[in-house]
């Protein structure tokens, strides 16, 4: 085993090990503290119970409403023009040991991008824009797609869902620490309002440092995402990195000029969420890009606001993969 991916590994678990358990000893800590243990106890599984509710319904019917928000059209082997996309998401579903086929849609968008998503009642998916359709070649979708089926793969959105209640639960809590010691002076007689209520404030702004964690812990799975298509996908590897460039340079052309000025940027971190026109990509200024991206120095707090790592550290680590 890759010593760069038993590495990630490992730091995922901690990371996930890490949160559930700081979070939930805080909010028990806190709620007993001010509410008393029998009451603290009782409020927070009801506002899991409120949490837990709402997720599920989301996580359940939610990749309907991705599909309305995002104009999807579902894709079948005998389209005759896009058919071809679903037999590259066949074959790469193949190569990670799928027995079905990850229902394929296109997405009427004017970003370029890809994504995976699905539920029990939905099942698994994975949607292409039509920019990223023209942008890359067959190989680099084979990429790219080999990133998207490592989500599914990996029961990333289950995950990062489970994790996630974390933030809200801890913001809920500083909500009704806020409220009871505003009117009631604290839950259990012992505390005086003034303190409960600026706990209240504290545990709202503590729910944020959490959610950063859970960004820290998305930026892992991202990255956990590309291993499986290196790891995965025949030439997946150069392939990935070669979509990478591409995707940022389609959106700042002047990217890779930016790169070598800087040698180490917070240009575009995320391939998520594109705003403006695509742009033609030579395919030597994208492979120039990866080249500078494997020797730049970034900075650790350059992607700590983002979902998904910086390019330059998701190319160094692909670079330490090998099958």
């Amino acid at each position: 085993m890759n010593l760069a991916v038993v590495k990630l590994r490992v730091n995922m678990i901690l990371a996930t090990i890490g949160i559930l358990l700081l979070g939930f000893a805080l909010a028990l800590a806190v709620a007993d503290y001010a509410f008393g243990a029998t009451f603290g106890l009782g409020l927070i599984i009801s506002i899991l119970i409120f949490l837990f509710f709402f997720d599920i319904i989301q996580w359940l019917f939610g990749p309907y409403l991705i599909n309305w928000a995002y104009r999807t059209v579902e894709v079948s082997p005998n389209d005759p023009v896009y058919g071809w996309l679903y037999n590259l998401v066949a074959e790469v579903a193949r190569y990670n040991g799928f027995k079905e086929v990850p229902k394929v849609y296109i997405a009427d968008v004017p970003f370029p991008n890809a994504f995976a998503y699905g539920s029990p009642i939905a099942g698994k998916r994975i949607a292409f824009t039509l920019p990223i359709l023209k942008l890359l070649n067959k190989e680099e979708l084979k990429a790219v797609a080999g990133h998207e089926i490592g989500h599914l793969k990996h029961r990333d959105v289950e995950l990062l869902m489970a994790v996630g209640l974390i933030p809200s639960l801890i913001y809920y809590l500083g909500w009704w620490l806020f409220w009871g010691g505003l009117f009631s002076g604290g839950g259990n007689g012992r505390n005086n309002g003034g303190l409960i209520f600026l706990v209240g404030i504290a545990m709202m702004a503590v729910s944020f440092v959490f959610q950063l964690f859970v960004l820290f812990l998305n930026r892992m799975r991202e990255a956990y995402a590309d291993v499986n298509s290196a790891l995965t996908v025949p030439g997946g590897k150069e392939n990935l990195q070669l979509a990478l460039a591409k995707l940022t340079l389609s959106m700042d052309p002047e990217a890779l000029d930016k790169f070598k000025k800087r040698n180490t940027t917070n240009q575009l971190t995320s391939m998520l969420f594109f705003t403006n026109g695509i742009e033609e990509v030579p395919a030597w200024n994208a492979r120039e890009l990866v080249e500078i991206w494997k020797n730049s120095k970034v900075p650790w707090y350059a992607d700590i606001l983002m979902d998904h790592p910086h390019p330059a550290k998701r190319i160094q680590l692909l670079e330490k993969i090998n099958k």
